[in-house]
């Protein structure tokens, strides 16, 4: 281990002290805790705000808002309420104002706690780093006056949660993060009682049409997961969403997943769960870190192509370091 990833691990360790968190488990206490961190985080929309329920977001189309867009000549059938009298007397002629529609944007969250994300080996279990993100967007929603809503998928369940306003909404997602996140087996466990992985991407695929079809039209969706379950046909069902919708996909990764440690005493073992290899040289290594490399550019692109932006989020560090 190089000095500088000796001292992230040391910051990451004094962090869970101090904090008094486990990084295997989840307590309501530390979800809360993002309440103030909602600065690391921006939900202002980047596109057109599709939504058909009025809120506080300023559409492109002009309608009944309260936000001033332009005056302009007064047209037949034009409420006379609206008649800019100033304009007039200046000009001479009847203006009436024009307004820009305000629409609302309901935040919605796909968290993955499918038997893949409950590994870590620095810092948090990915499926722990994932609900600390959902919790730091649902408190930024709530920040912003957006509802919040979401999807919950697990080995056991897919849990919904409606976008509703309000820190209710909040503390009632919160909670079930925590409760679906705990009901889970440990690793150790999960090795016998695992699904198997075409099942498993059969989950996904179902869970990415389920959440093609509850994420309202203007929406902002975050995609929290590993994307190892990420197949043709759930980029799909994702494509088709984000024309209506504007989705981030947040790819939560542990740094074993990325590059082997360098600095090795003796010889390494490697499995899949079936097989097992020895890693004893620089030059497998350098192979491992590659295809590692070269697999999720893959993924990565395919998702830039299907116009999902994309962020990358380590378990290896806390959020408030990497935002």
């Amino acid at each position: 281990m190089t000095d500088s990833a000796a001292i992230q691990l040391q910051t990451g360790l004094e962090w869970l002290h101090r904090h008094n968190l486990s990084g295997v488990d989840i307590s309501f206490d530390e979800l809360l805790m993002y309440r103030n961190f909602t600065h690391l985080l921006s939900n202002k929309p980047n596109s057109k705000v599709k939504h058909q329920m009025s809120g506080q977001y300023l559409a492109k189309t002009k309608g009944r808002g309260m936000e001033f867009d332009e005056a302009r000549h007064y047209q037949p059938g034009d409420d006379v309420r609206t008649i800019d009298w100033r304009v007039t007397a200046r000009t001479g002629k009847t203006h009436t104002k024009i307004f820009r529609e305000e629409k609302d944007r309901p935040v919605f969250v796909f968290c993955d706690l499918l038997p893949s994300m409950r590994f870590g080996s620095q810092l948090l279990f990915k499926s722990v780093q994932a609900c600390h993100l959902s919790a730091l967007i649902a408190w930024t929603a709530k920040q912003r006056g957006d509802k919040i809503g979401g999807l919950i998928l697990s080995e056991n369940n897919l849990f919904e949660a409606k976008p509703r306003s309000r820190q209710q909404a909040v503390l009632h997602w919160l909670k079930a993060l925590k409760d679906n996140h705990n009901d889970l087996p440990m690793q150790q466990e999960v090795t016998t009682t695992e699904l198997d992985k075409q099942t498993q991407e059969k989950k996904f695929i179902e869970a990415c049409a389920h959440l093609r079809r509850v994420a309202h039209p203007g929406s902002l969706v975050y995609l929290i997961s590993d994307l190892q379950h990420l197949t043709n046909d759930a980029l799909q069902h994702l494509y088709q969403l984000q024309k209506h919708c504007e989705v981030v996909a947040c790819w939560v990764n542990d740094p074993i997943e990325q590059t082997l440690p360098s600095a090795m005493s003796g010889l390494m073992p490697v499995t899949d769960g079936n097989e097992t290899k020895i890693v004893n040289n620089t030059a497998q290594l350098a192979e491992y870190k590659l295809k590692a490399k070269q697999h999720f550019a893959s993924k990565k692109n395919a998702l830039l192509d299907y116009n999902i932006k994309w962020l990358s989020i380590s378990a290896g560090m806390p959020l408030s370091e990497q935002l």
